[in-house]
């Protein structure tokens, strides 16, 4: 389990200590299968893009991190000096890598029972709450929600129109952090800043590359 816990500069500082990075690719993909898994076999109901969505609103750097926080795992992070004077104990990233890295420990020592008990204990009642919230979505709001933890800003939408009055497209491209992540088209402004903002959430809610 240190090993899980052993940000990558934690071990450039010491030297000899091999980081969480291998412990967290194996979780990173037993937690997709379990969640997966889970998904499949309790929202019979749902399609394979609700249910696609439903795994990426519970398996995503911000969910994950909140986990991780609930599991207490941040002061038990082995972190370098800089890191930690930099809060990486609170990092999204470096947390729910971590939580990743613990999963993989898990699997390695006890099983995949054993993983598979420890993820539905931590993500049945995230999953059903998410589920609720698939068919009543609100990209903008949700998205919203997601820079403000990631980026600590809210998105600005830029609307263009073509056609005339009575037969207007509207196009619609949403900046993150300066940075075009979604556009969307509709018949309204509306309509067109949630297509925008359900193609920014989708890719801005994958997991987060290592830090």
């Amino acid at each position: 389990m240190r090993r899980a816990l052993a940000h990558r500069s934690w071990c450039a500082e010491v030297g000899g200590e091999e980081s969480n990075e291998r412990l967290e690719f194996l979780g990173d993909a037993v937690l997709g299968w379990i969640v997966a898994e889970l998904a499949y076999r309790q929202h019979a109901d749902l399609a394979e893009g609700k249910l696609t969505d439903l795994r990426k609103s519970v398996v995503n750097a911000t969910a994950l991190a909140d986990v991780a926080t609930e599991l207490g795992i941040g002061p038990f992070l082995l972190l370098g000096k800089g890191e930690a004077a930099a809060g990486g104990r609170a990092k999204p990233s470096i947390l729910s890598d971590a939580f990743e890295a613990v999963l993989g420990a898990v699997y390695l020592d006890g099983g995949a029972a054993a993983a598979a008990a420890l993820v539905e204990r931590l993500f049945v009642r995230r999953m059903a709450a998410a589920a609720q919230r698939l068919d009543r979505l609100d990209y903008k709001t949700v998205l919203q929600e997601l820079t403000a933890r990631l980026h600590d800003t809210a998105p600005v939408y830029v609307i263009t129109d073509t056609g005339p009055d009575h037969e207007k497209r509207f196009f619609a491209t949403v900046i993150v952090a300066g940075q075009p992540v979604g556009k969307g088209e509709g018949r309204s402004k509306k309509l067109a800043e949630q297509a925008a903002a359900e193609q920014a959430w989708h890719r801005l809610s994958v997991p987060a590359a290592p830090v």
